[in-house]
């Protein structure tokens, strides 16, 4: 496929943007925003990691509070907009971990088979 055939074949498949417009409600627009935010402090946090893991820098606790307290925000938000305590998600985060991690111990294999997921994978 050459790249006029591929830039034609995702014209085809992405939604047009009129039609994300036409079906936009204030709560899905609030959802993005929230969302977006995540992602954005999510980026500025692992940017304050990066200069302490790869260049060495001290590490600026005052920034990673911060970060994690923006993200927290975020977070919030959404799960207000979906009526989801945070406990909820704790508690949900640590019954999948229990289940994919069966020896309450990180391993490779457990991290690879996934147990908490019931897909079949390929072996490469």
């Amino acid at each position: 496929m050459n790249n006029e055939e591929y830039t034609d074949f995702v014209a085809t498949l992405v939604k047009p943007g009129q039609d994300i417009i036409d079906e936009m409600t204030p709560s899905k627009a609030h959802l993005i925003h929230m969302a977006m935010g995540v992602a954005g402090e999510a980026g500025e946090l692992l940017d304050a990691i990066k200069k302490h893991t790869m260049y060495n820098k001290i590490i600026d606790f005052n920034n990673i509070v911060e970060e994690l307290g923006d993200i927290e925000f975020y977070m919030e938000a959404v799960r207000e907009e979906f009526g989801i305590c945070r406990e909820e998600c704790l508690q949900a985060n640590k019954t999948k971990l229990d289940k994919r991690y069966k020896e309450k111990k990180f391993s490779n294999q457990q991290a690879h088979d996934r147990a908490d997921k019931e897909i079949q994978r390929k072996k490469y």
